[in-house]
């Protein structure tokens, strides 16, 4: 699996910053000065998340994140 199999959350904050996370894989978000640079850097910790979980032999979580415009 890669971050592409996922929803990704992008929205930026009140301060400017960029969040992008997976909201289906715990700890898996980034924080940057902007959007490219937290997409970017999302992807670094979602590799480093999938390699945690092959390591120790778990497979990703499913991606159960519904999205919602209220």
């Amino acid at each position: 699996m890669t971050s592409h199999d996922y929803k990704t959350i992008l929205y930026r904050q009140e301060d400017g910053s960029w969040v992008a996370e997976i909201p289906a894989i715990p700890g898996c978000y980034a924080l940057m000065d902007s959007r490219d640079s937290a997409l970017t850097e999302l992807a670094n910790v979602f590799a480093s998340i999938a390699d945690e979980y092959s390591q120790k032999g778990h497979p990703l979580p499913a991606d159960n994140t519904e999205i919602i415009n209220a």
